[in-house]
Protein backbone atom coordinates (compact mmCIF):
# COMPACT_ATOMS: atom_id res chain seq x y z
CA UNK A 1 0.00 0.00 0.00
CA UNK A 2 0.76 3.78 -0.82
CA UNK A 3 -0.43 5.67 1.70
CA UNK A 4 0.23 9.30 2.12
CA UNK A 5 -0.02 11.56 5.11
CA UNK A 6 -0.51 15.27 5.38
CA UNK A 7 1.70 17.00 7.75
CA UNK A 8 1.50 20.22 8.94
CA UNK A 9 4.32 21.49 10.79
CA UNK A 10 6.06 24.70 12.13
CA UNK A 11 9.64 24.86 11.74
CA UNK A 12 11.98 27.75 12.92
CA UNK A 13 12.11 30.60 10.79
CA UNK A 14 15.95 30.08 10.01
CA UNK A 15 14.86 26.36 8.33
CA UNK A 16 12.67 28.18 6.18
CA UNK A 17 14.83 30.39 4.62
CA UNK A 18 17.60 27.33 3.97
CA UNK A 19 15.08 25.83 2.16
CA UNK A 20 13.53 28.17 0.45
CA UNK A 21 16.97 29.21 -1.00
CA UNK A 22 17.52 25.19 -1.18
CA UNK A 23 14.45 25.12 -3.44
CA UNK A 24 15.46 28.43 -5.36
CA UNK A 25 18.54 26.64 -6.59
CA UNK A 26 17.42 23.43 -7.02
CA UNK A 27 14.81 23.31 -9.55
CA UNK A 28 14.31 19.41 -9.58
CA UNK A 29 13.34 19.66 -6.13
CA UNK A 30 10.24 20.04 -4.49
CA UNK A 31 9.27 20.66 -1.03
CA UNK A 32 7.32 17.05 -0.77
CA UNK A 33 10.55 15.66 -2.09
CA UNK A 34 12.88 17.66 0.61
CA UNK A 35 10.66 16.38 3.50
CA UNK A 36 10.40 12.94 2.01
CA UNK A 37 14.13 12.42 1.57
CA UNK A 38 14.66 14.30 4.95
CA UNK A 39 12.09 12.19 7.31
CA UNK A 40 13.59 8.90 5.51
CA UNK A 41 16.69 9.49 6.06
CA UNK A 42 16.17 10.27 9.98
CA UNK A 43 14.58 7.11 10.31
CA UNK A 44 17.05 5.11 8.79
CA UNK A 45 19.53 6.78 11.08
CA UNK A 46 17.57 6.18 13.92
CA UNK A 47 15.50 3.10 13.17
CA UNK A 48 16.93 -0.61 14.18
CA UNK A 49 16.33 -3.74 12.37
CA UNK A 50 16.08 -6.02 15.26
CA UNK A 51 12.66 -7.52 14.33
CA UNK A 52 11.22 -8.81 11.14
CA UNK A 53 8.87 -5.88 11.14
CA UNK A 54 11.41 -3.04 12.05
CA UNK A 55 13.52 -4.74 9.42
CA UNK A 56 10.86 -4.16 6.47
CA UNK A 57 10.39 -0.55 8.09
CA UNK A 58 13.86 -0.35 7.63
CA UNK A 59 13.82 -1.50 3.98
CA UNK A 60 11.13 0.67 2.98
CA UNK A 61 12.53 3.69 4.79
CA UNK A 62 15.71 3.16 2.73
CA UNK A 63 13.54 2.86 -0.56
CA UNK A 64 11.78 5.84 0.24
CA UNK A 65 14.87 7.95 0.62
CA UNK A 66 16.69 6.54 -2.60
CA UNK A 67 13.66 7.59 -4.80
CA UNK A 68 13.86 10.71 -3.66
CA UNK A 69 17.57 11.35 -4.16
CA UNK A 70 17.23 9.76 -7.54
CA UNK A 71 14.11 10.45 -8.77
CA UNK A 72 14.20 12.45 -12.07
CA UNK A 73 12.15 15.43 -13.02
CA UNK A 74 9.23 14.98 -15.67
Amino acid sequence: MNASISILAEIPEELHESLKSYLDTHPDWDQDRVFSAALSLFLLQNGSSGTPEASRSYRQAARVYLEALFQQSA
